[in-house]
């Protein structure tokens, strides 16, 4: 049951062909040759455990309820909820920049982001990064469009030329003894399309499969990308959105750096028309939340807006 490794220094076909293999059995995969700048990586991890090392007053000059309709920001030890439960982790929420001339200004989920005025450069090392990743996630979008028999470029001019980027910055304290029964994370599965991880070298994510629950563990200068809601309800569940979730038991602080790219926020959510038989559906997994996403229909903002108010609701 080990996840795959996907080297994506492949043409096209051949990754796709791969792609369909995780999809259909895992719902996640691993990514090699990804060609995002390890330096940049390495500023990153710096920004990352620079911030979290300052003390809580000093966090909470950009916290989430600052960022107001805009959704950035920092959030504290327990300020963030799974199924209702507070998750043993802090963190920092970023975005897509926009302007107040942007159609989308009034919109929520959209403005600027909050940074850290004590940390150098931390503005440009994220927006960097988001802009290295956004590149990466339509190289894998053209990549899963073939896996479905679609042209390369089927996501990209139907609901994805424009994705809604959300970058996350999670750090995961040292769990003692008593908080072993405290997820870092609770079980889920991602909103979007196509979730990409970064992960430090401490490890805590599991993945649900049709057996059991496994480890996905930390391979150097990779990412982890899953399949998201909205993959899952475009191919009739044909590509499950997996649950997973994190438990950080190493003594050690851990984090993580997930960077979602979903459908553009206003882009209507329709099945695929795929030649796929029922049967060929193997990856079937009892949904965390009991919901039934060929049941949904509008767009993603309608989806996503639902979803995050069970997240934050102080905000």
């Amino acid at each position: 049951m080990e996840i795959p490794i996907i080297d994506f220094n492949q043409p096209v076909d051949i990754i796709g062909k791969q792609i369909h293999s995780a999809c259909i059995t895992h719902g996640f995969f691993y990514i090699k040759n990804h060609q995002v700048s390890i330096e940049l990586q390495l500023q990153l991890e710096q920004v990352a455990s620079s911030f979290f090392r300052l003390p809580l007053k000093e966090k909470m000059n950009i916290s989430m309820n600052k960022g107001g309709k805009a959704w950035r920001g920092y959030f504290p030890l327990k300020g963030e909820l799974t199924s209702g439960i507070p998750d043993l982790k802090e963190g920092l929420y970023f975005g897509e920049e926009i302007q107040p001339h942007h159609n989308d200004w009034h919109e929520p989920m959209h403005g600027n982001n909050l940074y850290p005025s004590t940390l150098d450069n931390a503005k440009e090392i994220i927006e960097e990064y988001m802009t290295q990743m956004t590149l990466l996630g339509h190289k894998i979008m053209r990549g899963i469009a073939v896996s479905l028999g679609l042209d390369k470029d089927y996501f990209y001019s139907s609901i994805s030329k424009n994705p809604l980027q959300l970058f996350r910055i999670f750090h995961y304290p040292p769990q003692d003894k008593l908080e072993h029964s405290i997820w870092g994370v609770g079980e889920h599965t991602d909103y979007g399309l196509i979730t990409i991880l970064k992960q430090d070298n401490v490890g805590g994510l599991q993945i649900k499969t049709n057996h059991d629950w496994i480890d996905a563990p930390p391979i150097e200068n990779t990412f982890i990308c899953n399949i998201g809601d909205m993959l899952d309800k475009m191919t009739n569940g044909y590509y499950v959105s997996t649950p997973h979730r994190v438990l950080n038991t190493s003594n050690k602080d851990r984090y993580s750096y997930p960077f979602f790219f979903d459908p553009n926020f206003h882009a209507t959510i329709q099945p695929l028309e795929l030649s796929i038989n029922e049967n060929q559906k193997t990856n079937s997994i009892n949904r965390w939340d009991a919901e039934d996403l060929s049941l949904f229909e509008g767009t993603y903002k309608e989806y996503i807006l639902k979803k995050i108010g069970k997240v934050f609701p102080n905000l």
